[in-house]
């Protein structure tokens, strides 16, 4: 996919404020972290397609209204996800601005993510 000169500048400018994590890391830091969310951050219809195995859908256009209703506690860790990588950074940067304290992107997203970990529909 290609995306905007603006989009991309305005990823690159949160990425050194958010945490990310190679998607090859992430089965093993869930299996790490008990207690974690793991959430997918697409589009709805993106996740009803296909997502990670007990994945949670908040979607980036709705996530920073619903999370504290979905996850109060602001020390449970959260591990995002998109297509990429790019939509959970600005989501994952948001959600610190709210004062979540652990809070993960997970770069390279779905697109990786389907060959690594066990996935549903």
């Amino acid at each position: 996919m290609d995306h905007s000169p603006g989009f991309l500048a305005l990823v690159q400018a949160v990425r050194p404020r958010i945490r990310e994590l190679p998607a090859t890391q992430l089965a093993q830091a869930l299996h790490d972290t008990p207690g974690a969310l793991l959430i997918d951050v697409r589009e709805h219809e993106e996740y009803l397609a296909g997502h990670v195995r007990g994945a949670q859908w908040l979607g980036k256009g709705i996530i920073e209204r619903d999370i504290e209703k979905f996850c109060p506690d602001l020390e449970r860790p959260l591990f995002l996800y998109c297509g990429g990588g790019y939509r959970s950074a600005l989501a994952a940067d948001n959600l610190q601005k709210m004062g979540y304290r652990q809070v993960c992107s997970v770069d390279g997203g779905w697109r990786a993510l389907q060959e690594l970990m066990p996935v549903e529909k």
